[in-house]
């Protein structure tokens, strides 16, 4: 039954997502890769939230509360506060310029070496970092949750590879073949079902805990194990409260604002009030989301206490704890359309970064757009090849979450500097935004993986976000003092190529105030 439950499902959303899109031409760039620029807010709303939410998150995340806590909740609610900044400042902009992807602005604001340097570090990142991690807790939650590898009778490591090429051939299907619209309209769907399968976990465990009630069940946690409910991180902690000023709402602004792989659901918005609306909305569900990666993470430490030693196991182990038979197929479904929203999001943000980026300028510049979109779709089926044969080493790589947010650092900074400085000034030249992107990952690699573990050691090291911070504004200086020595001849302006209508939402500033206002008050209740 649990077996034809979660099939059942997974089949709903791939029919759906297939009539929904078939009318979609995309043999056409705006139409494969934005969804023919006809996305509305809750699509956008949905797949920005499933692109996020997966289980790199709900698993690492709860791994990290396990250990700490809800002040790791920052990596939730912090985003929803980029999220209304990337809709108020950055959207506007995107959309004025009518650009598929967030290199293609640095190609008209600096040169097309500088959106080739920034794709080519967007591919990298995804390559090496983001696609095998979606992958590897995919498979791991999967395998640990339902025990996949009893089921097929073979060991953990040979079940870990089996179920990384199946959630890698199915995403690879989705993303490659079905474009952005049956991504996002699959996202959706399975955004209801994960926000319901995820929100039953912690229910069902303080219904455990406080036998049959909930509030009895919060009660007893408020009251047995009080330290994990204090927002304010030491210097020791994985978020200290200082980094929330530096480099953490800088990496929430990359992830939200400047990373392809997310921004290009509302790249796709049919008009700017929709591209709004849907990071708005999107937003305000965020702030909830710690009800989904934080709190069942302090639910686990109730229960497992330190009979657990690897925090990555303690949402797994509390799934096969609470949740009633009933539930698992629905559960599985939800979690797989999880795993695969993020595999296939991120694929697909590939496959557009290297048609348009990359073959379009500098492999086959007369390309049609047929040609473009074909080319971008080889692309992605090697990527997800080596995705798919990467991930599984991530089995001896320690903590999953920390890595994937410290590697991340590589590509975020340098990118992130180059388009702030881009919107923000008018003569800082194309020279300096190549300086800024070679020495921000180079400085970054030499900081975080050579002077932190060799020279001066993890005790006596400054945290990364503070890291992140310090070469953000040291970027932004170089930059800065480059373009007022040898500033560009004539000064930058941004072109409205009219592709879709930029009346803004009405509602956009009293929305996202309000949300802004509710993330500081829960930090005050929590601290």
């Amino acid at each position: 039954m649990q077996f034809i439950t979660f099939i059942a499902f997974t089949a709903l959303v791939a029919l759906v997502s297939y009539i929904k899109s078939k009318g979609t031409n995309e043999k056409t760039s705006d139409g494969y890769f934005l969804g023919g620029r006809s996305l509305t807010a809750w699509v956008i709303a949905g797949s920005l939230l499933l692109t996020n939410l997966s289980t790199e998150q709900i698993v690492g995340l709860n791994g990290a509360a396990f250990k700490e806590g809800i002040l790791v909740m920052a990596w939730e609610t912090l985003a929803a506060i980029a999220m209304v900044v990337t809709a108020i400042v950055l959207l506007p902009r995107y959309l004025k310029q009518g650009i598929t992807t967030v290199p293609q602005f640095l190609a008209s604001r600096y040169d097309k070496t500088t959106k080739t340097l920034a794709s080519a570090l967007f591919l990298s990142g995804y390559m090496i970092v983001l696609l095998p991690i979606v992958l590897y807790t995919g498979a791991l939650a999967l395998n640990s949750m339902f025990d996949v590898p009893g089921i097929l009778g073979v060991s953990k490591t040979v079940g870990l590879w089996i179920t990384v090429w199946a959630i890698g051939i199915i995403g690879s299907i989705y993303a490659i073949f079905g474009g952005l619209r049956a991504v996002a309209i699959s996202d959706t769907i399975n955004a209801i079902g994960l926000l319901v399968g995820g929100l039953l976990i912690p229910v069902f465990g303080l219904l455990l805990i406080g036998n049959n009630s909930i509030i009895t069940g919060m009660e007893v946690l408020l009251t047995e194990v009080p330290e994990k409910f204090n927002s304010i991180g030491d210097h020791k902690a994985s978020v200290p409260f200082s980094t929330i000023f530096t480099g953490m709402m800088l990496v929430q602004l990359f992830y939200w604002g400047t990373n392809q792989a997310i921004i290009q659901r509302a790249l796709g918005a049919k008009n700017l009030k929709e591209g709004q609306k849907g990071l708005m909305y999107a937003a305000a569900i965020k702030i909830i989301g710690p009800l989904i990666v934080v709190l069942p993470g302090i639910i686990a430490f109730y229960l497992f206490g330190d009979s657990l030693t690897n925090g990555d196991e303690a949402y797994p182990e509390l799934v096969k704890k609470v949740l009633p038979p009933g539930w698992v197929g629905f559960f599985a479904a939800t979690l797989f359309g999880a795993i695969l929203s993020s595999f296939n999001s991120a694929l697909n943000s590939s496959v557009t970064l290297f048609g348009v980026d990359i073959y379009k300028s500098h492999i086959r510049k007369d390309a049609s757009e047929a040609q473009m979109v074909k080319a971008g779709k080889k692309f992605g089926v090697v990527l997800a090849i080596v995705a798919m044969c990467v991930a599984p080493l991530l089995l001896y790589a320690g903590s999953i979450f920390s890595y994937l947010q410290e590697a991340n650092g590589i590509y975020s900074i340098p990118i992130l500097t180059v388009i702030v400085v881009g919107y923000f000034t008018k003569r800082v030249p194309a020279i300096a935004a190549k300086i800024g992107i070679v020495s921000g990952s180079l400085l970054y690699i030499l900081s975080q993986f050579i002077l932190k573990p060799y020279v001066v050691g993890e005790d006596n090291y400054p945290h990364f976000l503070h890291v992140m911070a310090i070469l953000f504004v040291l970027n932004a200086l170089i930059m800065l003092l480059i373009g007022k020595w040898y500033p560009r001849k004539e000064a930058f302006e941004l072109k409205d190529v009219k592709k879709v209508d930029s009346k803004p939402w009405n509602m956009a500033y009293t929305f996202g105030a309000v949300i802004c206002v509710i993330v500081v008050c829960i930090y005050i209740y929590f601290s």
